[in-house]
């Protein structure tokens, strides 16, 4: 049985979380802490993703990366880098499609956390960077973590938007949920329910694992 679609599946849920993690640190702190009018405006955009089917991204995805329009072209000839069926489109799609659990959890936190430790640290001298990197994010990192297993476990299960973006490339976009459809399709029912049974089992180890978590931080 080929069990690189788990693999694949493994490796796009750890990247899309660790770029996640390091571009919804930056989102988040401006959420919970700005007073910008267009803030809102950004929170929406962020949460968008919670209530659109993923094939309404995948369509729009497919739209504005044709080979033929600027992102994909400039992309394609200044560092040859494809975003239509490949892995790092599937990256690149899956973070945007996680973002919300990422950075909500993050920035909820943030925004809860004692706003006088905070400027403590302002009153000390400590600059706005020194402050996040040494206070705000070592008092929030459970939440931090919490966000990272949430959005790597909602990676796992993508369909509509991977199989859009990626198609069903062997060893290069096909993962479990595109291989489980595609043992259904051929009625290779034996692969779909190891497939499943795999992810099944995956996911309830994230979750489960992330109950002990935050029963033991309580």
């Amino acid at each position: 049985m080929d069990l690189n679609p788990i693999w694949l599946s493994l490796k796009l849920a750890f990247f899309s979380s660790l770029i996640l993690m390091l571009i919804g640190i930056p989102i988040a702190y401006w959420l919970a802490f700005s007073k910008n009018k267009i803030r809102s405006f950004i929170e929406t955009l962020v949460s968008m993703p919670l209530v659109l089917p993923p094939t309404v991204l995948g369509f729009y995805f497919l739209f504005f990366f044709s080979p033929d329009k600027f992102p994909a072209s400039f992309l394609k000839e200044y560092f040859g880098i494809d975003i239509l069926f490949s892995f790092q489109g599937l990256v690149f799609a899956s973070v945007v499609y996680s973002m919300p659990f990422m950075v909500n959890p993050i920035r909820s936190a943030f925004a809860s956390m004692d706003k006088s430790i905070i400027e403590a640290s302002w009153v000390l001298g400590k600059s706005k960077l020194n402050t996040i990197l040494n206070v705000i994010i070592p008092n929030t990192k459970n939440s931090i973590i919490t966000a990272f297993a949430m959005a790597f476990a909602h990676t796992l299960g993508e369909f509509g938007l991977v199989l859009m973006i990626g198609g069903n490339i062997p060893d290069k976009t096909r993962v479990a949920s595109i291989a489980i459809y595609d043992s259904v399709e051929a009625l290779d029912y034996n692969s779909a329910n190891i497939y499943s049974l795999v992810i099944i089992v995956i996911a309830f180890l994230i979750l489960f694992g992330l109950n002990l978590f935050n029963k033991r931080i309580l």
